[in-house]
């Protein structure tokens, strides 16, 4: 993740260090993280879950993952954008989720704005390509090492964060942008000693 550093002793696993914090980080790293995306419904629960990340550590989400889960929706964009005034009320009440008025705002403007996007780029089978233009048409592998950390922001996340901004997006500045294409696999950011960079990369392979 990009709020992580590459530095320090690598752990006795050889994963990423950053897996190492938590259990739930772990399992996150070992069975979700950098895997290259084959449906975009994953993608917009991704962005709902980085969006609440802004001014929390990760763990901090996660936790809350099944409750967002239910009460938003199962993620899903068509219901969350038919959400009231009076139902976000409601939502921030409920101690199972971040009750955060702008984020839960946010979120339901964006569900709207994703509705938008997927009728601009031609239905649901074109939501795909418009993310996968940000790197080329397919995921890409950094090699990340030592030598290689991963960093905050790249011109690919910025390209994205102006073109959802300007789609309507709100709450997707670079560096949440850029989780979002990590946690998504479209680029690979596993340290390249840790076992699920092979794996990822692999995975891309098929893509």
């Amino acid at each position: 993740m990009t709020n992580s550093t590459t530095t320090g002793a690598e752990p006795p696993t050889g994963r990423c260090p950053w897996a190492e914090h938590s259990e739930l980080l772990g399992a996150f790293h070992d069975h979700e993280w950098g895997e290259p995306m084959a449906e975009a419904g994953i993608l917009f629960e991704y962005l709902v879950l980085h969006t609440f990340q802004l001014g929390f550590d990760f763990p901090v989400v996660l936790k809350r993952r099944e409750g967002f889960r239910e009460l938003l929706a199962g993620f899903d964009p068509e219901r969350i954008a038919r959400f009231t005034e009076d139902e976000v009320a409601e939502l921030l009440l409920n101690p199972r989720i971040i009750r955060n008025r702008r984020k839960l705002e946010g979120t339901v403007q964006n569900a709207r704005a994703w509705l938008r996007l997927r009728a601009d780029v031609g239905g649901e089978a074109g939501l795909l390509p418009f993310f996968y233009q940000y790197v080329g048409g397919h995921p890409v592998d950094n090699r990340r090492g030592a030598t290689n950390p991963v960093p905050l922001t790249t011109p690919p996340s910025e390209a994205m964060s102006r073109d959802l901004k300007r789609r309507g997006f709100v709450m997707t500045g670079p560096m949440t942008c850029y989780n979002i294409l990590q946690t998504a696999g479209l680029v690979n950011d596993h340290l390249l000693s840790c076992p699920r960079h092979a794996e990822c990369a692999a995975l891309a392979g098929q893509a």
